[in-house]
């Protein structure tokens, strides 16, 4: 990821990516229609102390145009997508047995706190060590629903060692999740990731991931244009698009895990907000379902 730990700082860079997601799951959990609660996520937007991001967290948004509503509807809709989709996803594994779940560059994620984990089970948060740090200095005086194990690593170091010397093993069957982490990886990191994962899964293991396609990279002139708006609207200096990766060299996860004899389910973003009852505007919806939502289980044979 584009971070060194001894720089990480959670109002900038990768840092405040992960308070965008939690700002937005605060934000939709306010609505009266909303279609998940995390009472945790504006408890750590609120730990930071930012006027603007407190603002954000709790749906104060009256003061953004509509330029700026357009340019970043679709990505508020997709988080709301891809957080119902995935707390699907665990609830779904923990139904069928699974009791190690692993969350991939964890982020301010509450899930460990706000699911509702069956006895014995065991949620492992992989992330820089100052994430880890701040979330559980901000969540000092609150319980987690599971076994919470924090493995404070950076992925470009082995983080398989990290993982096992926490307590994880190998031949249980593991529920991964890779949420709105890929495009932050080079391509060639991607990949070492995903072999990992492979690697280190038992039969009956499963992993959910979602990512953006490189045929929608913004120009550079769309990203000075965003930056610009959310600084002017809510006084946030952002800049995601940024912080991605190029998508040449890049390999498709559905293809990756399909070559590696998992099988594979994708999912339409706009349809997982459609069922549950959400209106999606057709032209979000369009946009919508280029991003990949996908779901791999692995067999009880792997090349």
């Amino acid at each position: 990821m584009r971070t060194e730990d001894d720089s990480w700082d959670i109002v900038s860079s990768v840092g405040a990516t992960a308070l965008g997601v939690a700002a937005l799951r605060a934000g939709e959990s306010r609505r009266t229609d909303a279609l998940f609660h995390d009472p945790y996520a504006e408890l750590l937007v609120s730990a930071v102390g930012s006027a603007s991001w407190t603002r954000l967290s709790q749906g104060d948004v009256g003061r953004i145009d509509q330029s700026t509503v357009r340019s970043y509807g679709v990505l508020g809709d997709l988080l709301v997508a891809r957080t119902c989709y995935f707390d699907d996803y665990l609830e779904a594994a923990a139904a069928a047995g699974l009791r190690q779940i692993i969350i991939v560059a964890a982020g301010l994620d509450a899930r460990a706190y706000r699911l509702d984990w069956p006895a014995g089970t065991t949620v492992f948060e992989l992330d820089q060590p100052k994430v880890l740090q701040f979330k559980a200095a901000a969540l000092a005086d609150r319980k987690p629903a599971a076994d919470r194990r924090e493995v404070p690593v950076d992925l470009r170091d082995d983080w398989p060692a990290a993982l096992r010397g926490n307590g994880f093993d190998p031949a249980v069957p593991t529920a991964w999740l890779v949420e709105g982490l890929l495009r932050y990886l080079p391509a060639d990191a991607q990949d070492r990731l995903l072999t990992h994962i492979a690697a280190l899964s038992a039969p009956g293991s499963r992993v959910a991931i979602n990512t953006t396609p490189g045929q929608l990279s913004p120009t550079m002139q769309e990203q000075e244009d965003g930056r610009d708006r959310l600084l002017a609207t809510l006084d946030i200096d952002l800049d995601v698009d940024a912080l991605w990766y190029p998508a040449e060299g890049r390999s498709d996860p559905v293809h990756w895990f399909t070559e590696q004899g998992w099988t594979v389910v994708r999912a339409d973003p706009a349809a997982v907000l459609t069922d549950r009852g959400r209106d999606v505007p057709e032209e979000v919806a369009a946009e919508m379902r280029d991003h990949l939502l996908m779901t791999a289980t692995r067999g009880d044979s792997t090349p």
